[in-house]
């Protein structure tokens, strides 16, 4: 059953695809690399994918069945390749506040 988890993906300025011609050539590719890997890796669906530049971090919120999956699809599509990736599992505000609210007896 499909999963909310976060992917956060951090690099530093030397190896940011604004300064770093290898990263650079592998960030033009990752679009479409994710693409494919997302079907062959169970991945449902990629609810958002954003980007600061200066913070040279990226979040990407997707639905999945698990984090090795995504931790195959982040190594196939080039993400590893040049930045740090943590992989959270989330819930959304209302799952966390019944959650809370039946704690609470």
């Amino acid at each position: 059953m499909a999963q909310l988890f976060g992917v956060f993906a951090y690099h530093n300025p030397e190896s940011c695809p604004l300064n770093n011609k290898q990263s650079r050539e592998t960030f033009v590719q990752i679009d479409d690399k994710i693409k494919m890997a997302t079907a062959k890796h169970n991945i449902s669906k990629i609810i958002g994918f954003y980007m600061s530049v200066l913070e040279h971090q990226w979040v990407i919120i997707l639905e999945a069945d698990s984090a090795h999956d995504i931790e195959t699809m982040c190594i196939e599509s080039g993400i590893s390749a040049f930045n740090t990736v943590k992989i959270v599992p989330l819930n959304n505000f209302d799952v966390a506040m019944k959650r809370i609210k039946g704690s609470a007896s």
